[in-house]
């Protein structure tokens, strides 16, 4: 499986790729939300890509796309936080540096449960220069929590952040962590 890392000035060369695996993923998805819907979906994409730092880490079996994670860095006035009830003043502020917002790890069906997604997660956050990750999980999804506990992430709140969103897990781990 080969992993290959892109920026922001590969973002309209990827968008397709990125929209085909995400559409793959939710395919035979019964409960097709607001959220799994491609065009939806290309809104975030669109919306991620454009951010400054922006990285993305495709997996591949041959030339076959596997999966993807993606995220950027949070900025000075990021809403990230903002809908994330009791949390400090100090731990929302945000600068260029201090956080790294992992907004999606997505693996095609047929190479699940095969460690690709600590794989890719890993290789977007190697070497990143802020302090910590942080990422949103449906609370109903409690076994994709879990896995993310196991990467050392830990919940620091619950957010919905659209009004159509499902509630979230609001998770923060120390960028210095690595994985067991």
């Amino acid at each position: 499986m080969l992993l290959r890392s892109y920026d922001h000035t590969h973002a309209a060369e990827l968008r397709e790729l990125l929209l085909d695996v995400h559409g793959n993923c939710y395919a035979a998805s019964e409960n097709r939300g607001a959220f799994d819907r491609r065009e939806r979906f290309a809104w975030f994409v669109d919306h991620w890509s454009q951010m400054p730092g922006w990285s993305c880490v495709i997996g591949y079996d041959g030339e076959e796309p596997t999966g993807f994670a993606y995220g950027a860095p949070l900025g000075p006035g990021s809403p990230w936080w903002s809908k994330v009830a009791g949390l400090d003043e100090e731990f929302t502020r945000e600068t260029s540096t201090r956080t790294f917002a992992v907004s999606e790890v997505m693996v095609r069906p047929r190479w699940r449960k095969t460690g690709l997604s600590d794989r890719l997660h890993t290789a977007l956050l190697d070497g990143r220069p802020e302090e910590r990750a942080t990422l949103l999980v449906d609370i109903e999804h409690p076994k994709v929590q879990a896995l993310y506990e196991s990467w050392g992430y830990a919940s620091v709140g619950t957010t919905q952040p659209f009004d159509d969103a499902p509630v979230m897990a609001a998770m923060v781990r120390p960028m210095a962590m690595r994985p067991a």
